[in-house]
This record gives C-alpha cells, sequence and structure tokens, in this order.
C-alpha cells in the first residue's frame, strides 16, 4: 500500500493568522462626528416582511441609529441584534429609528429579522456593500463584509456617534446615550 502525504501548504494559515494580527485595525469609522451622513434606500425586512427603507424618511421621525455588522446568523452579530431589540423600544420612545444592516441577501435578512431581531426593528440587505462603502463601514481585509460600526444620524443628517469595536459589547449602550443627548440638547 502506498502511503503517499502530500504536504499541508502554509498559505492558508498564514493568510488567517495575518488578518487575526491586523483585527485591531478592522474597526475605523470613516465617518466622524459632525459630518454629513448619506442618505440612501435599501431593501429591507422587519418580522420578515420585505420594504424600502429610506434614510432620508426616517429621519424624519427623528434620529437614526444604524448599525453595521458582519453577517447574519453568526454568534456575535445575534448577540448584538438581542441586544438591539431589547433596547428597540426605549429608541423609540426616544424618537429613534433603529436599522442594521450587512452584506447578506435578502432572504437571510427576512429570516435574521425574526429570529435574531425578533420583529422589533428592520435589517437591510446592502447588495455590492454600496452603502457600506459611503459609510467606509467595512473591514479592511475584507471590503465587501461590513465592520461593526454604529452610527446614529440626526434628523439634519449629521453624525452624532461614530462607534467602532469589533465586539458586539458597547454598541448598544452608546447608541442610547447619543440619542438620550440628542434628546436633552432638543429640549434645551
Amino acid at each position: 500500500m502506498n502511503n503517499l502525504r502530500r504536504p499541508i501548504s502554509a498559505a492558508p494559515v498564514l493568510c488567517l493568522t495575518a488578518l487575526l494580527a491586523f483585527a485591531p485595525l478592522a474597526s475605523q469609522a470613516a465617518l466622524q462626528v459632525g459630518a454629513t451622513a448619506p442618505d440612501f434606500t435599501a431593501e429591507a425586512a422587519v418580522g420578515g416582511k420585505v420594504f424600502q427603507f429610506s434614510m432620508a424618511q426616517a429621519r424624519l421621525q427623528g434620529p437614526v441609529v444604524l448599525y453595521f455588522y458582519p453577517k447574519s446568523f453568526t454568534s456575535g452579530c445575534t448577540v448584538e441584534a438581542h441586544e438591539f431589540s431589547e433596547a428597540t423600544e426605549r429608541l423609540k420612545a426616544l424618537g429613534a429609528t433603529v436599522i442594521g444592516m450587512s452584506n447578506d441577501d435578502l432572504d437571510t435578512q427576512k429570516r435574521f429579522s425574526i429570529e435574531a431581531c425578533r420583529g422589533k426593528f428592520p435589517v437591510a440587505a446592502d447588495a455590492g456593500a454600496k452603502v457600506m462603502k459611503l459609510y467606509d463601514a467595512s473591514l479592511m481585509m475584507l471590503p465587501n463584509v461590513a465592520d461593526r460600526i454604529t452610527y446614529v444620524v440626526s434628523p439634519q443628517g449629521k453624525v452624532l456617534l461614530s462607534f467602532a469595536k469589533l465586539s458586539a459589547n458597547g454598541h448598544v449602550a452608546a447608541a442610547l446615550k447619543a440619542v438620550e443627548q440628542w434628546n436633552a440638547e432638543q429640549r434645551r
């Protein structure tokens, strides 16, 4: 019996190691506080129902919490969606709209909107990563994959919060704080 073994290439392991080594550099939101947030429209789903989300229309209601995440149904993205679903009523009471966005297809977003978002807020399908690019919310090493970035955009279209952190922890708290501060300033 011939017991030949093919050598294993180290290239895939080295590529993955390099990607992980640069992971701390991945979260760098380009839109800074005070910048103008681009308007966009995208197909989205809430509770499994599809609709056309318009940033310009959503801003007419109050601030918009727009959060980008890498991939539906992955552990960190599911945890983040659960946290946003738990905070959605509080954000709505403050006049804010929540929308999540990734490069997943619309069928995936329909399921994610039910299972992870619990029908509380929509998630949009960013076909071709067009919106991600407008918001500079792509992973540096994987430009068609969203970075984990949360923006809060004022009704006037200005960025109130730009929070970039690869971990899902802290995004909801940062968004709530920014919306609360915006509300406090409106009462003055």
